[in-house]
């Protein structure tokens, strides 16, 4: 039976409770506790903003053709394990137009042989290298087009890493904005450039794993709301997403979490004015997987493709597919809506060149087996034939992941150690984390457990390593190489031999290399108690004895940290027989090169932690919500720290963390010296104004239902979502006894007039208001090696925006620079309008303020030693600018 229909439209309410942006609710727990979103309708008719004139005319074109089945089919997934990729669309074979394939992950191809696993994302932002983040994800995207997808899952850029423990915060970048938005925009160009859509996810706030889908426990009736007001929304969490945007992103997917007590996939304030009205969005939207809670109200909050497309998986129920098409029968949703569905995803498809992009057999794999044969239709086991074609698309990836790790590797602390020879007399390795999991590195699906070293955290942001190069084999190699000695204990927990070891190496002043991790994923798969989100922020397998055990016996510990993001090491970080500590993040396939390369010297170490380290859990500031606090009802997580996280938080708090976001030490040492802030002129910004055109249509719709019926002699898939009708009556075909009923319309979401553009919305390109983006000054700064080896060194600028309510600074460019010993490089980065604006809430737009506005240069956030006035102006009044 099909679900009922009245039930399309039961989360419409939600919705509809106030009209200022991000109201709040006063209770006793928070002021933000209960907050409610406002409506926003209709839904925004793609226009092909800036560059994507051409796609849009090619989509319009195409979609003219399409009869309203084969328009469902395409906005509609076939259910999960109903063909071979995580999700896939209908097909339209009547125009020969493949079921899209949309697979995960930011890291590499989930489920697949023969693909590369690369590093991850907070890794690759260690970099703080552009030229790196567009090579990653052209690289990314050119394996996922070689495997035969269309949309690759990816990059994360939500959880942004509000709390240091959640649990996702490694498939992103960084919980700083810029820094995000930088990586993100680099990635989604190097990913799209390849010929293929990325889906920039997941939007938005969805910062923890704990009732993300309202379960476990199993009695919450809702999913856990992230209650936070409009400045927070603009200054941190949409920033980055403006990038993407900006980068031309075809697809953006809608996150499992409520915001302001209404989910995000059928938020209208999200997705209608946020997404595609202010950031002028022109691709589509699609659900997480089962993040759909209604059929109606979702279409006509904006969102464009649900996924897999059943209710709950191979649940053969769909909230849209027929009840799609019974919806634009009825009037319920408005053809135009579905029309612009189906153009934005024709649009992206074109957008990417996907036609000129095809291989042969896509997909050429299957997400259900690794085995040649199977069943296409898996979940059904119908149509046993080929479905894995093993091809390898790996070509020369592994020395760009090679490069990434070592360049992702942050130098915390040296005190000569480092690099090593490879000549020490003795050469000892200890921990698991130096070796391979015994089950080999696939053995636990989904990397659902922290058995040996760790390369990639835990879930469907994973990928099968084709290989994975151990610290313990690489290192071997590389002292035999040398002829030198080496000896190991893997056990965590061999103390007797630890001991032993580690005694031997001191006594000959050889060299021990502790390797120790911290793991974390996506909910669904619990390891070691840690659903997802990290219990603790201390080492796993007791890492913080096996440091202390060997520096017990060891005046010559170098310490290597695999782990998601910061852990706690104020227990032994001071202890002068750790004489070096390396944070190696999650470095993907060539974890093992990659050590060896910072160890020994091969490549001298530039990264920068893009996260902060406390010496205390509680200096964070802010928390995973691990139990629920709403009795049976959506558990209510107050961003109540506003923008103020991560080195923001600690600079307001006056609080010393032991390593500041941005640090990292080099085998060489650098000076800074001579800022110069060259001004520019502009013309004063001017709010977007006028009306966008009315809501095209493309073609007409037969209301003869007997039209929608399924062919006759047509064989069915079991659990198959299809758009086809039941019966000729739309009420008996919904199977709803209470159709036509007490239902509830939004106001406007069925005005097809021309619509006002909002203040900070563009008429010009996706990103928002484009003069955002204009450059208001550059500035320079000198950089020089003052060491004996070339280096690389990550030259940062920060501003200080001024106001009361303005954190002390916020990080806005940066360059990753190589310099000569003894040579001077030029630092140079430029500020746009966005950099030095605030959001006005009242105006509902970017203001620069006449706050005095200083610019900083240097090494981390906390090491600042240049700066100089931005000549703005003094007051609190908005400025020309």
């Amino acid at each position: 039976m099909l679900l009922l229909h009245s039930a399309l439209l039961a989360a419409l309410p939600l919705a509809l409770a106030q009209t200022a942006p991000f109201a709040n609710t006063s209770t006793p727990d928070s002021p933000l506790t209960n907050a409610t979103s406002p409506p926003k309708y209709p839904s925004p008719w793609g226009s092909g903003l800036g560059d994507w004139a051409e796609a849009y005319q090619k989509a319009e074109a195409f979609v003219k053709q399409l009869t309203l089945l084969e328009k469902v089919n395409l906005t509609t997934g076939v259910g999960w394990e109903s063909e071979k990729c995580v999700g896939n669309a209908g097909n339209l074979p009547r125009l020969g137009f493949k079921s899209l394939c949309l697979q995960d992950s930011p890291l590499g191809i989930r489920f697949a042989d023969f693909a590369s696993a690369f590093s991850s994302g907070v890794t690759v932002a260690a970099t703080w290298d552009r030229k790196l983040f567009y090579q990653r994800g052209y690289d990314m995207g050119t394996e996922h087009k070689l495997k035969g997808i269309d949309v690759q899952l990816g990059p994360a850029i939500g959880p942004l890493g509000r709390t240091a423990a959640g649990g996702r915060n490694w498939e992103g970048f960084s919980p700083d904005p810029s820094l995000t938005g930088i990586a993100v925009y680099e990635t989604v160009k190097g990913i799209q450039d390849a010929g293929i859509i990325a889906c920039t996810k997941h939007y938005i706030a969805n910062e923890q794993e704990h009732f993300r889908q309202g379960s476990p426990p199993s009695y919450l009736t809702a999913a856990i709301s992230s209650n936070l007001d409009d400045v927070t929304m603009h200054e941190l969490y949409l920033w980055p997403f403006a990038d993407a945007v900006r980068a031309g992103t075809g697809a953006v997917m809608c996150s499992y979490n409520q915001v302001n007590n209404s989910y995000a996939c059928q938020n209208s304030y999200l997705q209608n004015y946020l997404l595609k009205n202010e950031l002028g969005f022109q691709g589509f939207i699609l659900s997480d997987w089962s993040a759909q809670h209604s059929g109606v109200s979702s279409a006509l909050a904006g969102l464009d493709m649900t996924m897999p497309g059943d209710v709950s998986f191979d649940s053969g129920t769909s909230y849209w597919g027929p009840n799609l098409t019974i919806a634009v029968l009825n009037g319920t949703v408005p053809q135009w809506r579905l029309d612009d569905m189906a153009v934005r995803i024709l649009a992206s498809w074109y957008y990417v060149d996907r036609p000129g992009n095809q291989v042969e057999n896509s997909p050429t794999f299957s997400s259900w087996t690794q085995d040649t044969f199977g069943f296409q239709h898996a979940y059904a086991e119908e149509r046993y034939t080929q479905v894995n074609y093993h091809v390898d698309v790996q070509r020369e990836h592994y020395l760009g992941i090679r490069e990434v790790a070592a360049k992702g590797t942050v130098l915390l602390k040296n005190t000569g150690a480092l690099p090593l020879t490879g000549k020490e007399k003795l050469t000892t390795v200890f921990g698991s984390d130096a070796a391979e999991n015994q089950y080999g590195p696939n053995g636990c699906a989904d990397r659902g457990c922290d058995n040996g070293t760790l390369a990639m955290g835990w879930g469907s942001g994973t990928a099968n390593f084709p290989y994975l190069i151990t610290p313990l084999e690489a290192i071997k190699a590389e002292v035999r190489s040398n002829r030198g000695n080496i000896e190991s204990v893997i056990d965590d927990y061999a103390y007797t031999q630890i001991a032993a070891l580690a005694r031997r190496a001191g006594d000959v002043d050889g060299v021990c290399l502790v390797f120790a991790n911290s793991d974390a994923g996506e909910g669904y798969i619990v390891v070691d108690g840690n659903e997802g989100d990290r219990n603790n922020l201390t080492l796993w397998h007791n890492g913080d004895t096996l440091i202390q055990n060997v520096t017990s016996q060891c005046n010559n510990t170098v310490v290597v940290l695999h782990t998601v993001g910061a852990v706690l090491v104020d227990e032994w970080y001071e202890n002068p027989n750790v004489t070096a500590i390396i944070w190696a993040g999650l470095p993907g396939q060539e974890s093992g090169n990659a050590i060896v390369d910072i160890l020994y010297g091969k490549e001298n170490p530039g990264g920068k932690t893009p996260f902060t380290w406390a010496a205390a859990r509680e200096d964070y500031g802010t928390e995973v919500l691990y139990e629920p606090n709403n009795g049976v009802n959506a558990p209510q997580d107050d961003f109540t720290e506003g923008i103020f996280i991560d080195y923001r938080h600690f600079d307001r708090a006056n609080i010393t963390p032991i390593y500041e976001f941005g640090f990292g030490l080099s085998y060489t040492t650098f000076e800074y010296s001579d800022i110069q802030v060259q001004a520019h002129p502009s013309k004063p910004y001017t709010p977007t104004s006028g009306r966008t055109s009315r809501a095209p249509t493309y073609g007409a719709i037969n209301n003869d239902t007997s039209a929608y019926l399924y062919p006759d002699n047509f064989t069915r898939i079991e659990a198959y979502i299809y758009p086809y009708l039941n019966f000729t009556s739309l009420s008996q075909s919904s199977g709803d006894p209470q159709y036509g009923i007490n239902y509830t319309f939004p106001a406007g979401g069925y005005d097809s007039s021309p619509q006002p553009l909002v203040p900070a919305g563009s008429k010009v390109s996706p990103g928002g208001n484009e003069a955002l983006y204009d450059v208001l000054f550059t500035v320079t700064a000198s950089v020089t090696n003052t060491g004996k080896v070339i280096g690389d060194e990550v030259a940062q600028l920060y501003v200080s925006l001024g106001g009361p309510n303005d954190p002390k600074v916020v990080l806005r460019n940066f360059d990753r620079l190589t310099i000569a010993p003894g040579e001077t490089a030029t630092f140079k980065a430029d500020l746009t309008r966005r950099d030095l604006s605030n959001w006005n809430t009242a105006a509902q737009d970017w203001l620069v303020s006449n706050y005095t506005k200083t610019a900083h240069v240097g090494s981390s956030s906390r090491k600042l030693p240049l700066s100089a006035p931005l000549n703005i102006g003094g007051g609190s009044s908005p400025s020309p600018y």
